[in-house]
């Protein structure tokens, strides 16, 4: 029997509405097909290369069916999940009695955005042993979102609607591919070229003629890591021809003055020469922005990867409320929340709070727990640093360390130097191949979906999110394969805890610090009663705004009543959005104070390596799928022609690529929309330290060109990730 029903792909935080095709076999249901759902009411048939793969994903046959344990000879042998579960916790429960729960940490990698169950019950797992070693991705993506957030403060009524956009900059990011801030990721090509033929004017900052940038009305090609000099550029443009808004800047922001002082060495004639643009599109970019009616500017991974990421997400807020790019009061909220609490909107500041410096307080750099998350970068060195703290176990959950924490080298140490390493993975990951335990779990058209995380991601940053109140809810549309012996994340963390008896609470929290849109809640979890994800689902949305009973009447999803509107400044409220960050600032004359000529110069690594997206792949997901792959499951070296040239090479050859420290072998392809003397790889993949050799099965790990303990920030440790001078030659 053969059935097409409509669910959710929970990839990437898109979740995009899509059509199953489900046949039934012998009483078991199995995906075959995956397409674009034309009756979901904001995706409307939309979906990208790796959801209509979601069968392969599924169904191809490397995929781990049964938990496996790493034998004395290095091999891995399958072992019942519940048996695993209780070996794992006694040994969990040696460790923390020989050094204490600070020797158990956690690390959430980006695949369980979708899975809100999976990082929530490992946070309360660790909170139950006493640990609070809790680390995610975003230390090594974005922090300077979280960061910039807690120096500027937040405006409570929101960004504009990009639907309603007169101009919208776009700084190092490509939503089109990544469905990342800016353009809304429900088809965001579609909905860019609807914008612009109602006359948004787009403007992109990238070294590169991103499929965003080639239809921009002006491109910012500059020279990489030199977005914090185009920000304070625009920001003293701005505000020296009288473009700012001086009505909103009067009454909501702190430190303008200072602001000010700060950008005038940022003219337009020492920012063309800098970041290598054209001084009369900097003014353009500059004009346009400040005068357009509604507008707003993102930024994405790209400009995070190089140094001062903070600074830039900083510059970025700072820009924004110069031109009080946001919703005022009578107009309709953008994200006005359906299966997250309902709130209500204000035209009024929240005012900053504490950035770091709280929470636990990590061995190495000097470093503490941040409104960002705990440093990612330096778990590594907690993990090879000897003496009290040193932590000794480690739980990944659906993240591959190997492929995508910097440092590869220390990290493969780190892993192999652990007394207990467990990942929770679908597939023999990287990382897998080290551990001790692999815990097979389900896929996520086996378990029930909602849009809830792909609506919650708005928390992280401006830009992201559902920007109406659309919901949907789909129960599990596929059954395990037969013979399988799958769980679902929460699951292992419950039978660990049943061992060890444990009592669980699950944190229900939406915001952060003190950005919250509802009351702190909790849900015991009983041993005497084991819960369902349908449980968690419910708990989670007890406060949503529609309910989730109501969400389930719509398979296809719904756009619910979305006219929430902006109210007015609460009586009494003086808070405002600062501008004038002492740290902020100190490092922005500290930029201005750089020779920068000298670091650009750099004739013994005369190219520069940044990131760049794959549209088939998530990150390391899905390298091995021929359907993505396209029977070239490694990550190209992409390079000008004419540099092609200067070095020597042609597409398809091999080439090193070295830093002082370091080096990887990739494969040539050319790309003419790169800026000369920037060459560009995609990040998370390669296998381990020693696969070197295997770039045709695995492609290079650029984190083998990053080091943690030098060109680190201060505040989350993250390091230079790109703008990373390298030397190209022949192989």
């Amino acid at each position: 029997m053969t059935e097409i029903v409509p669910t959710i792909c929970r990839l990437c935080i898109a979740h995009c509405g899509v059509l199953a095709t489900v046949e039934e076999d012998d009483g078991r249901r199995r995906v075959t097909q995956v397409t674009g759902d034309p009756d979901n009411p904001i995706f409307r048939g939309y979906t990208c290369p790796k959801g209509r793969a979601l069968p392969e994903l599924h169904n191809h046959e490397g995929r781990l069916l049964r938990t496996v344990h790493k034998q004395a000879d290095g091999t891995h042998l399958p072992l019942d999940s519940a048996e695993a579960a209780r070996e794992v916790a006694q040994r969990l429960r040696d460790i923390i009695a020989q050094h204490g729960p600070r020797a158990v940490a956690c690390y959430v990698g980006t695949p369980n955005a979708g899975q809100p169950t999976a990082a929530a019950m490992g946070s309360a797992f660790l909170r139950a042993i006493g640990s609070r070693m809790f680390f995610t991705s975003n230390t090594i993506d974005q922090p300077g979102k979280q960061i910039s957030m807690a120096l500027h403060g937040k405006w409570l009524g929101g960004e504009p609607d990009f639907e309603q956009a007169d101009a919208w900059m776009l700084l190092g990011n490509n939503p089109i591919i990544s469905k990342s801030a800016g353009i809304p990721g429900q088809n965001p090509a579609q909905k860019l070229k609807d914008a612009q033929d109602k006359g948004l004017q787009l403007i992109v900052v990238d070294p590169r003629v991103s499929d965003v940038a080639r239809k921009a009305a002006i491109h910012l090609q500059c020279r990489p890591g030199e977005d914090h000099a185009i920000l304070a550029g625009l920001i003293n443009i701005i505000i020296n021809e009288n473009l700012y808004d001086r009505d909103f800047v009067r009454a909501n922001v702190a430190g303008f003055d200072r602001l000010s002082n700060a950008v005038q060495g940022y003219t337009p004639e020492y920012v063309a020469d800098r970041a290598g643009v054209p001084e009369s599109k900097l003014l353009d970019a500059a004009r346009v922005f400040a005068k357009a009616r509604v507008r707003h500017a993102n930024s994405g991974t790209g400009p995070s990867f190089s140094m001062y990421c903070n600074l830039k997400e900083y510059l970025l807020a700072c820009l924004n409320t110069v031109c009080g790019a946001y919703t005022r009061a009578g107009q309709r909220v953008t994200r006005p929340n359906a299966m997250l609490p309902a709130y209500v909107p204000r035209a009024q500041p929240f005012p900053p709070f504490k950035a770091w410096g709280f929470g636990e307080k990590l061995r190495v750099h000097g470093l503490t727990d941040t409104a960002a998350g705990m440093p990612t970068a330096a778990l590594a060195d907690e993990i090879l640093q000897a003496g009290e703290g040193q932590v000794r176990a480690l739980i990944c959950i659906g993240g591959n360390p190997m492929a995508a924490w910097p440092d590869q080298r220390k990290t493969q140490k780190a892993m192999e130097a652990l007394d207990l390493l467990v990942t929770l993975d679908v597939e023999m990951s990287s990382t897998a191949r080290l551990a001790d335990y692999v815990v097979a779990c389900k896929q996520t058209l086996e378990t029930p979906g909602m849009s809830q995380s792909g609506e919650a991601i708005k928390y992280f940053g401006t830009g992201i999110g559902f920007s109406n109140a659309y919901a949907q809810y789909s129960p599990a549309v596929a059954d395990v394969p037969r013979g399988s012996d799958l769980v679902e994340e929460w699951d292992f963390f419950y039978q660990m805890a049943d061992y060890l008896n444990l009592d669980l609470t699950f944190a229900i929290a939406f915001g952060f610090s003190r950005y919250q849109e509802s009351p702190y809640a909790v849900m015991p979890v009983s041993r005497n009663s084991k819960p369902t994800i349908e449980d968690f689902y419910e708990a989670i949305c007890a406060n949503s705004r529609i309910p989730l009973a109501e969400v389930k009447k719509y398979p296809h999803g719904q756009v619910f009543d979305s006219d929430v509107i902006v109210q007015p400044r609460e009586e009494g409220c003086d808070d405002r959005l600062e501008c004038g960050n002492g740290d902020m600032l100190d490092q922005l004359a500290e930029v201005y104070r750089q020779d920068y000529r000298a670091l650009q110069n750099t004739p013994d690594f005369p190219y520069r390596y940044i990131p760049r997206r794959h549209n088939n792949f998530m990150n390391s997901s899905g390298r091995s799928i021929e359907k993505l792959n396209g029977g070239r499951p490694w990550n190209p070296v992409w390079i000008h022609p004419d540099d092609m040239r200067e070095i020597g090479v042609s597409a398809d050859d091999m080439v090193r690529i070295a830093t002082q420290h370091d080096s990887i072998s990739a494969m040539v392809e050319s790309d003419p929309t790169l800026r000369r003397g920037v060459v560009a790889i995609a990040h998370a993949f390669g296998g381990l330290v020693e696969d070197e050799s295997s770039y045709r099965e695995h492609g290079a790990n650029t984190g083998r060109l990053v080091r943690t303990d030098e060109d680190f920030d201060p505040i989350t440790g993250m390091p230079r990730m790109g703008n990373i001078p390298v030397a190209i030659t022949p192989l």
